[in-house]
């Protein structure tokens, strides 16, 4: 199970919850502040919170992403990859598409999903090993 260091940075963040801890893939995040989103704009929500997370004594870096209630409303997060060295606030990006969307300070507004990091150097290679797909892209599995 992941753990996860949070520091708040102001006297109106909220620390991120999950209701099932190891069953639930991440934590809810809370806007810091009420702000009004606009439809075809994007906005920048702030938290209030850093953080650091450990899985089996590695680091893990997080994906933001959307809550499925605000998605169903036409409101989306963007941008959302907070690397594992990364201390600073955590500020979500965010779009409302339909009509104009009120935040308030206090709302959950996004999920925080730990991620592995499974990145490594970067080589050249004149060849790479073959893979079933070889060289076909879009649409190559079928419909």
């Amino acid at each position: 199970m992941a753990s996860l260091s949070v520091k708040l940075l102001d006297g109106s963040a909220k620390l991120p919850t999950v209701a099932h801890p190891g069953e639930d893939i991440g934590y809810d995040l809370y806007a810091s502040q009420d702000q009004t989103l606009v439809p075809g704009h994007v906005h920048r929500v702030h938290t209030g919170v850093a953080v650091a997370g450990m899985h089996s004594g590695l680091p893990v870096g997080f994906l933001v992403k959307d809550r499925s209630s605000m998605a169903a409303k036409g409101v989306f997060t963007h941008a959302g990859v907070i690397d594992s060295s990364y201390r600073g606030e955590i500020v979500v990006f965010m779009t409302t598409l339909i009509d104009i969307y009120e935040i308030r300070s206090g709302d959950r507004i996004a999920q925080l999903v730990p991620t592995p990091v499974l990145t490594g150097p970067v080589t050249e290679s004149t060849e790479l090993t073959s893979g079933a797909r070889g060289s076909q892209g879009f649409g190559s599995s079928g419909r």
